[in-house]
């Protein structure tokens, strides 16, 4: 397990080197599909890593940009890995695309909030599960929950910046405005009568 309290060890810096060279590989969810979809048969390579350590699914690696050919286990590996297999289980039956650039993790999770498909109180349980997890496995274990109910909806996000997001829940110093950026897109917007209606009801 990834625990936040303990900063992974720090990536060897590299030359540099041309920007050509430089340029970001793009990440699987972000690549050309037929009919805009992936095929059923690479999201299922994918959720075969579901629980497993990064980089140690063969079926995985030709869906990484972040290996390297030292075999280091990174903070952008695990990153990587873990939205991978995220994105595998939200984009399994869903008949639009389950990556779309600028829908943070807590814009999203409103959105099933609002939807009546789900209680909102158990939304609020499952999002407040995962903002407050203290590592990495267990953080992808309530995002998996959550991904399978916006599969549901169907709702959208941004796995550009949930990968980013993930590299930064590794680092002690950084995961604090992770878990406040997903606050803030979460409850920005809802209505104070609406919440002390939901709060009402529950008891």
């Amino acid at each position: 397990m990834t625990d936040v309290a303990s900063a992974p060890p720090a990536e060897p810096t590299t030359p540099p080197v041309s920007s050509e060279k430089t340029r970001r590989q793009t990440f699987f969810w972000e690549r050309a599909h037929n009919g805009d979809l992936p095929d059923g048969a690479d999201l299922a390579a994918l959720r075969r890593g579901i629980g497993r350590e990064p980089g140690s699914v063969p079926a995985m690696w030709r869906y990484y940009t972040t290996l390297d050919r030292e075999g280091r286990l990174t903070a952008r590996l695990r990153a990587e890995h873990v939205a991978l297999t995220l994105y595998a289980v939200h984009q399994q039956s869903l008949p639009s695309p389950a990556h779309r650039a600028g829908t943070g993790l807590g814009t999203a999770v409103l959105a099933l909030r609002n939807s009546d498909r789900f209680s909102p109180d158990a939304v609020d349980r499952r999002f407040n599960a995962a903002a407050t997890a203290t590592s990495l496995d267990e953080a992808a274990y309530h995002l998996r929950g959550l991904v399978r109910q916006l599969r549901h909806i169907p709702q959208s996000l941004d796995y550009n910046q949930l990968q980013q997001d993930l590299i930064n829940w590794q680092h002690p110093d950084r995961v604090g405005q992770v878990r406040r950026r997903w606050g803030g897109q979460y409850f920005l917007g809802r209505g104070r009568d609406g919440d002390r209606a939901s709060t009402t009801s529950a008891r």
